[in-house]
């Protein structure tokens, strides 16, 4: 390739090179950092847009966690009894199951850009309204809000990237919206440790700074095309091939002819009805790995971890210690499963995390049958668990958002991920609200056991029913798994 005009930006076999204006000399770049970067912006929209979409991961991360700096001095603000301070908070968790139910109704009449928009618009309304406002019934609104935010971001955030991402780097790019969800709940903690004391009402700075996050998200979805599979889907040929050449300029044109090929394939088989029989294996694998993410039991040692670790016998500071450990181990095997996740594929990381899953959880299980908590200096029961969240991290947490947004054709993409979101929702709250009771009665080692049990029927499902996805486009997706 030759050199382009003077003191610009050109690649040569493969190395970076610039050209001075005086001397119109090609000379190598200065440092392979800045070499790096300079390739990301010529060769990456894709990049872009979806680290602005996974900004909607981000909001669901921090707004899920902020309210932990918060919960205290509400229920002192307005004399909450036990119960109105326990549906106070889980009513956040309640507009994320209608959020979730109902999210892809608007990302198939309004697009998936404009429902994202509208997303960060519910973002910025929660955050300002509940630092502001001095009713409890306007405070649990606007939680409200935030989580039909978190629901529907759990839609239609990883749509869009499934939608827009090249098959070779699909895994990479979706898995950017579960580290982000997992970066957002570390910034979160982090903002409450920062704030605190900051005024008598320091609780109100701290749901009220997730104002700047959603407004930065609200603004730079402006520069972020619409959904090029939508677009076609909608008939909207010229603007889906747009966006298209943008992504693969020289293979846009025979991606058209096959997504539109795709589409009316499945139109023809009454491909609209999420429901209909072609559409049978989807479903069945979505509601299977939603399911399976949550008897793993990881939203119940996300949010009891402290009592999880007081009943093995630690402190109440050494035991909120090792649950701020589980949220970096969370964040570092996040992002070392999406280094990974489209060199090994999603059902070699879900392989090795299910065999994990199952050893951590059956040893916490014989932890507490034998009640040998004092090894390892008392330490025993973290130490799994922190074991537990890495292998959690590098297979269902990374993989989830990735292949339920990977496994439906384009026609009911956006049903496929709302049903799969749903369920998943459903699940955690299910579990969230039933852990307390289930390890009262139960005990932690049968508790534990039936855990590791649900993983095991997980490792089933991975080894004989869960196809393989990296490195294929969503139109082949399709033809494996639909029925026509």
């Amino acid at each position: 390739m030759s050199p382009v005009g003077s003191g610009s930006v050109f690649f040569l076999d493969n190395q970076l090179f610039y050209s001075f204006p005086s001397t119109r000399k090609p000379c190598r770049a200065p440092s392979r950092l800045l070499s790096a970067f300079l390739i990301l912006v010529k060769n990456n929209n894709v990049f872009f847009w979806s680290l602005v979409v996974a900004l909607g991961g981000f909001l669901f991360g921090f707004d899920t966690a902020v309210i932990s700096g918060a919960e205290k001095a509400i229920q002192q603000l307005w004399g909450l009894s036990a119960g109105e301070h326990g549906f106070t908070i889980a009513v956040a968790l309640i507009g994320t199951v209608i959020g979730a139910i109902f999210g892809g109704i608007p990302s198939d009449k309004l697009g998936r850009r404009q429902t994202l928009i509208w997303i960060a618009v519910l973002y910025f309304v929660s955050a300002l309204g509940a630092a502001l406002t001095s009713n409890w019934y306007a405070f649990m609104l606007f939680r409200f809000l935030g989580g039909l935010g978190v629901g529907a971001s759990s839609v239609t955030a990883p749509l869009y990237i499934s939608e827009v991402a090249p098959a070779s780097r699909r895994g990479q790019m979706v898995a950017m919206f579960q580290f982000n969800i997992v970066f957002g709940i570390l910034a979160a903690y982090l903002s409450n440790y920062l704030l605190t004391g900051a005024g008598e009402q320091d609780w109100r700075w701290m749901l009220g700074v997730q104002v700047v996050p959603s407004l930065a998200f609200f603004l730079l979805l402006f520069r972020v095309p619409e959904s090029p599979r939508w677009l076609l889907g909608q008939g909207r040929v010229a603007e889906g091939r747009a966006v298209l050449r943008r992504i693969d300029a020289a293979g846009a044109d025979q991606l058209v002819t096959d997504i539109l090929t795709s589409n009316a394939a499945d139109e023809a088989a009454g491909g609209r009805s999420l429901f209909a029989r072609q559409h049978r294996g989807p479903v069945m694998l979505a509601v299977l790995f939603a399911l399976f993410n949550q008897v793993s039991g990881i939203n119940a040692i996300i949010y009891y971890a402290p009592r999880i670790f007081e009943m093995t016998g630690l402190g109440k500071s050494s035991a909120l210690l090792s649950s701020a450990g589980l949220g970096l181990v969370n964040f570092a095997f996040t992002l070392l499963a999406r280094r990974v996740i489209d060199q090994f594929g999603r059902r070699k990381l879900m392989l090795i995390g299910s065999f994990g899953l199952i050893a951590t959880l059956g040893l916490v299980a014989w932890t507490f049958y034998t009640e040998n908590f004092q090894a390892l200096g008392g330490m025993l029961v973290p130490a799994l668990l922190f074991v537990y969240i890495a292998f959690f991290a590098f297979s269902q947490g990374a993989v989830i958002w990735v292949f339920i947004s990977e496994i439906f054709p384009n026609t009911v993409r956006a049903k496929g991920q709302a049903l799969g979101s749903s369920t998943h929702w459903v699940m955690a709250a299910l579990i969230a609200f039933t852990f307390p009771s289930l390890a009262e009665k139960l005990g932690g080692g049968n508790t534990f056991a039936f855990f590791c049990s649900m993983m095991v029927l997980q490792l089933l499902f991975v080894w004989r029913m869960m196809p393989e996805t990296k490195g294929t486009s969503l139109e082949h997706v399709e033809k494996t798994l639909v029925l026509h």
